[in-house]
């Protein structure tokens, strides 16, 4: 945990997420519960579809033209009751105490604004700057997420930006205004490794600078070992396995964290090939009964298939979902 750490900045309990159209009816997040401490880079890790994106844009109640049909559970955010809060609250709190990267670099800037006015838009919006001021902002803000000829460049318009580039760019929007908190989904997805590691770099940086907690989604647990302090490991819309990053990195006791670090080069000896999981992750419109891992598990017994288990403590701040936790950890 981070030494910053101490008073909980985000506190999510049971949260619920469900979609309901004519054609399906599935609940994406279930219940689903974690904290992040003031200061603290959390990570949430999964396979692409276990709801790791929609647990973020639940959190900030952030969806387009696809909203839930129903949310439920708590989120406070230093110490307030999100659930409370009007659309009037939510504008003024997304993007100044509560920031969020989305994923891929390469859509999420609008193409016909400069880059330097996509900053600029939330100085003038949640600090109330002047357009001069505002402007001096964001070169600076551009300056310090490592843009070279920031003053130059801050005229461009994000096609003139590689992926790398547009990343820094969308960090310092995210950035701007200085949140308490940093939601960023997938912030490395379609860069290269020089890159990848350039931008989880920064964005550690730039939390010791700001002191700000960190929300880091990735379907990497290489990327959650080498940045976070605790992690959640989600599959099929439920956390699976929690703790700090050590214990679940160096002890882990669920069969899923133990399939997605097999996984990894780091964890393969030499000359040996890579142990990719079996299967796939279930629909959500139809998940298995019992635990949702047990078709693709190697650890499973005829109990698997009939009940749901409940995160049990293995060691001090370390959770298991498994029946056989004791055993594995």
């Amino acid at each position: 945990m981070n030494a910053a750490a101490g008073s909980s900045q985000l506190e999510v309990e049971d949260l619920r997420v469900r979609f309901t159209t004519p054609a399906l009816d599935l609940t994406a997040v279930d219940g689903v519960s974690f904290r992040i401490e003031a200061g603290e880079v959390f990570g949430l890790v999964g396979e692409s579809g276990c709801g790791k994106t929609v647990t973020c844009r639940a959190l900030i109640r952030l969806f387009g033209g696809s909203p839930p049909s129903a949310i439920g559970g708590t989120v406070r955010f230093a110490g307030r009751d999100l659930a409370t809060l009007d659309e009037r609250a939510w504008s003024a709190l997304r993007g100044s105490e509560i920031s969020m990267i989305f994923q891929d670099p390469m859509t999420s800037l609008n193409p016909t604004m400069r880059v330097g006015t996509q900053i600029a838009e939330g100085l003038q919006r949640h600090r109330g700057l002047t357009a001069r001021e505002a402007r001096a902002a964001a070169i600076e803000m551009l300056a310090a997420v490592g843009v070279p000829a920031a003053e130059r460049r801050h005229l461009d318009y994000p096609h003139a930006f590689s992926g790398g580039m547009r990343q820094r760019v969308l960090i310092a929007i995210a950035l701007a205004c200085r949140p308490k908190l940093l939601i960023a989904d997938e912030p490395t997805t379609a860069l290269d490794v020089t890159v990848q590691d350039q931008i989880l770099k920064l964005i550690l940086k730039l939390r010791n600078d700001i002191g700000m907690s960190v929300l880091l989604v990735t379907h990497d647990i290489g990327v959650i070992a080498q940045t976070c302090d605790g992690v959640a490991v989600m599959y099929a819309g439920k956390i699976v396995e929690s703790g700090a990053t050590a214990q679940v990195v160096n002890r882990p006791a669920h069969p899923y964290t133990r399939a997605l670090l097999a996984a990894l080069p780091a964890h393969t000896r030499r000359g040996d090939p890579l142990r990719p999981i079996d299967g796939e992750p279930p629909n959500l419109a139809e998940p298995p009964p019992g635990c949702r891992f047990h078709p693709r598990c190697t650890f499973a017994i005829a109990a698997c298939r009939e009940i749901v288990p409940a995160p049990i403590e293995v060691e001090a701040g370390h959770r298991s979902a498994c029946l056989r936790a004791g055993e594995i950890g």
